[in-house]
């Protein structure tokens, strides 16, 4: 998922354009840049803790792996729904087949479908099943025995007014819009709050089919874009086509996505790792021109990203970008973009270097999930630094192929100022809660750091491309991928994780010169912390030091004293211990 353009605010996306309404949303990212400004010249605002969250039981029904779910695994998923954009309605079945793993507890199956959808009826060999609702859950009462290891189906039909989405992507549901001739676009956002907001599944992120169909209904006059690849299209001579796609890989469920609008068609081919790949790009049909100039750089990003991290995880699925009507998603081989066919994030750079402004926001991060995010999943929301981070971190690598080593360094270092430090990275587990929205940029900032502890580029790539091929379509969890790039790298970064995803705090290197004499210490770590740091211990050059919560000493040839740097590649602070404090806001203010 994408970030918002101000780190930690969740701000709608502006509509798309209409005739009479370009004022309007030009107008509203003014405001936008505007409140960001503000937000930066006021610290003492920001550095608010946030209060602590309260879970409730509908929390625990969503995001745990409740003894009801955990019974059985999901295989294939068979999903028919019918859009009708005229009342906004759905309707449609899945049919979920399943793997039986132990015995079901009190014969009950969990299954997922929010409000205000209504489940018509449950049905397993040809018999109607009683389910019991709480909330957003469905307890299905099972009949037939459920022997460990077999495979069973039940399917559950539904319908209903799908609850809309009135801030795509960041909240979620349904988008009922309209193009800039007023014509119906429909598409689908939904990853915070969940696929069961418009399809009955197992809406948890530990679980994901092996494979899917997905099959779309929609008025003539539309074309459906799924995920995966289209296998059919099928006029009902009732004014309704129906598009049939089919998902050869495992895919996480957020990412099934509609996507019915007044769409375009163009084509292209991407020589890669693993031989040919499928590229397929839907602009609406107005904007056919803008989109075959500017996604001339999907080829070159996934070029990058395979050197970087290892063949595009999808090729029995191809490649597609789809035009939508909110900003972006990381929707399995149907990637979502609604970044206006320009560069930057809205035609801003979020690190404000200039780097960012050379290539396409939405095609880079949203794409860089097809492997960090889609074939490497989290097992749950709390751990969603592991979409997130390595997302952000690949927007600078990408600005490294682009335009050298510094140049991406500097990228990365630029979205430093969005870091607001309030609430750890790592949320709550269990209860589908995500941590800080620094998951983002500190995140990233984090991994450039490790990438300093490494210290060997070629030994970096092997790290991320590890990663990949180990992980390959996996859901994960944190300690997985902390333990995996301890054991890559040969260094235990145990303490660095602890660091960064679990506190607030950001590293200060406390120093003192006196003469030719450093002094230099960790604070404000975690107990153990140990991490090295690159220092200047003569004028201009750049030397490993191993500082620990305790005073160290050596012995520098520094002309001056301000020639003394930390290197800026690792996220810490640093404090001359010498030298006042200067003032702070409050303070200032008062006088």
């Amino acid at each position: 998922m994408i970030a918002t353009p101000c780190a930690g605010l969740r701000i709608p996306n502006s509509p798309p354009a209409a005739p009479g309404r370009s004022a309007q949303r030009s107008w509203q990212v003014v405001f936008l840049f505007f409140l960001c400004s503000c937000l930066a010249a006021a610290p003492v605002m920001l550095d608010a803790q946030a209060a602590p969250p309260v879970f409730t039981h509908a929390d625990t029904l969503r995001g745990s792996n409740t003894p009801q779910r955990a019974w059985w695994d999901a295989s294939f998923y068979d999903l028919h729904v019918r859009v009708s954009p005229t009342d906004s309605s759905i309707t449609g079945y899945n049919t979920i087949t399943y793997r039986v793993l132990k015995p079901a507890p009190a014969h009950e199956m969990q299954i997922d479908l929010q409000g205000p959808l209504v489940v018509d009826s449950i049905v397993q060999d040809g018999l109607e099943l009683s389910a019991r609702r709480d909330g957003n859950a469905f307890f299905v009462t099972l009949v037939a025995p459920q022997r460990i290891g077999a495979r069973k189906n039940v399917t559950v039909y539904y319908h209903g007014k799908p609850r809309v989405a009135t801030h795509a992507p960041w909240d979620g549901g349904f988008v009922w819009a309209r193009d800039s001739l007023a014509r119906d676009w429909v598409v689908t956002a939904n990853e915070g709050l969940g696929a069961s907001v418009w399809w009955p599944d197992k809406d948890i992120y530990a679980d994901e089919p092996d494979s899917q169909r997905v099959t779309i209904t929609v008025p003539d006059s539309l074309f459906d874009v799924s995920n995966g690849r289209l296998r059919s299209r099928t006029p009902n001579g009732d004014g309704t086509t129906t598009y049939e796609w089919f998902v050869r890989n495992p895919i996480n469920n957020y990412d099934i996505t509609v996507n019915a609008g007044h769409y375009a068609h163009f084509d292209d081919a991407y020589q890669g790792e693993k031989g040919k790949l499928t590229l397929d790009f839907y602009p609406l049909d107005y904007h056919i021109d803008a989109a075959k100039k500017q996604f001339q750089q999907v080829k070159p990003m996934l070029q990058c990203f395979e050197s970087w991290f290892g063949p595009y995880p999808w090729y029995e699925d191809g490649y597609k970008l789809v035009e939508t009507p909110h900003l972006g998603m990381e929707h399995q081989s149907a990637v979502a973009y609604g970044n206006h066919y320009q560069n930057g994030y809205l035609g801003r750079d979020r690190s404000e270097t200039g780097h960012g402004l050379l290539w396409d926001f939405i095609i880079v991060h949203e794409s860089a999930h097809e492997w960090f995010g889609n074939s490497i999943t989290m097992k749950d929301a709390a751990d969603m630094w592991i979409h997130e981070s390595f997302a952000t971190y690949a927007e600078g690598l990408y600005t490294e192929c682009q335009q050298g080593k510094k140049a991406g360094a500097e990228y990365t270092i630029g979205q430093r100022k969005l870091i607001r430090n309030d609430v750890p990275i790592i949320g709550a587990y269990g209860v589908n809660h995500e941590g800080s929205g620094d998951m983002y940029d500190k995140g990233a900032n984090m991994l450039l750091t490790i990438r300093q502890l490494v210290n060997d580029d070629a030994r970096w790539r092997g790290i991320l491309r590890g990663l990949n091929k180990t992980f390959w379509h996996q859901v994960v969890t944190t300690k997985q991928v902390e333990s995996y790039m301890s054991r890559a790298a040969g260094i235990d970064l145990s303490k660095v994780f602890d660091e960064y995803l679990r506190t607030t705090m950001v590293p200060t290197l406390e120093y003192k010169l006196e003469g030719q004499k450093l002094s230099y210490r960790w604070s404000n770590v975690v107990p153990g912390f140990a991490m090295p740091a690159k220092v200047t211990t003569s004028t201009g050059t750049y030397s490993l030091i191993r500082p620990t919560a305790t005073w160290k000493t050596m012995a520098v040839t520094l002309t001056r004293p301000e020639d003394f740097r930390v290197d800026e590649n690792f996220y810490v602070n640093a404090k001359d211990v010498l030298k006042p404090d200067p003032p702070s806001a409050n303070a200032r203010r008062a006088r």
